[in-house]
């Protein structure tokens, strides 16, 4: 069995509880996006699912193994993460970053280099191979961040969980397009896709389904069209959106 499973999650701050009895999947083959206003806790709820915050309830599953008892190596050749805050503070290539997500794998073989090659190929990134990361705008910096993603979760098939969070906050609308149709390609190949969006309209374009969160609590989730309703958002996001079909999807606005 693929893909990840929240169950009951909650993680408290205090007596403050940042989540509140979450409940996600991410179902292998499939793209999930994850919406909500600002503090809604749906970065927290990345971070549990990337290992990097410990819950006070409630149970991450990688498949059918809880992600407490699997080796660090283990559950990081089955699952990877592209965090909110991508930055590399010292003068690496990319090409070294992008080869830093060989680590689990314990590879530096010619296969190494080629599965290096192709992320940086998918992520429109060869170019920049022997830039050094510190030199690059914050969108390079963001797909040189998802190359190394992919080279960590190669062979991406149906054991592979990938999580993004806000992976096209700094691209322009151009690549940010790219690497939304590239997740959804690495979807049909078998994975787990996770992603945090703030972009309602691409949320709605992308997923498979969708997890609206609100006050540390998932509000609803289901399909675009279960979600993606505009009383339903307006309320959450507390301001008027408007939510229309043309030519077969779903759009999302601001009422202006």
């Amino acid at each position: 069995m693929g893909g990840m499973t929240l169950s009951g999650i909650e993680v408290r701050i205090g007596q403050r509880k940042i989540l509140d009895d979450v409940t996600v999947e991410f179902p292998a083959g499939k793209v999930t996006v994850v919406i909500g206003p600002n503090g809604a806790g749906k970065s927290t709820m990345l971070a549990v699912a990337a290992g990097s915050i410990k819950p006070h309830a409630g149970v991450a599953r990688l498949g059918d193994d809880d992600l407490r008892h699997l080796p660090a190596r283990q559950a990081a050749r089955r699952r990877a993460v592209m965090p909110q805050d991508s930055h590399v503070a010292f003068p690496f290539t990319v090409r070294e970053v992008v080869e830093m997500g060989r680590t689990p794998w314990s590879g530096s073989s010619p296969a190494d280099r080629d599965i290096c090659d192709e992320a940086l190929e998918l992520t429109q990134m060869t170019a920049m191979a022997d830039r050094e990361i510190t030199t690059l705008s914050g969108g390079e910096r963001q797909r040189a961040a998802l190359a190394r993603v992919i080279t960590q979760a190669t062979p991406v098939d149906t054991e592979s969980v990938i999580l993004l969070d806000e992976p096209t906050s700094a691209m322009d609308i151009g690549h940010a397009e790219a690497t939304l149709s590239l997740a959804r390609d690495l979807a049909r190949r078998g994975a787990a896709i996770g992603i945090v969006l703030h972009d309602i309209d691409s949320a709605a374009a992308f997923a498979d389904q969708v997890v609206l969160m609100h006050h540390g609590q998932v509000h609803v989730a289901g399909t675009v069209g279960d979600v993606c309703r505009a009383e339903t958002l307006s309320d959450v996001y507390e301001t008027p959106i408007e939510v229309f079909e043309r030519d077969g999807r779903v759009h999302v606005t601001p009422r202006r």
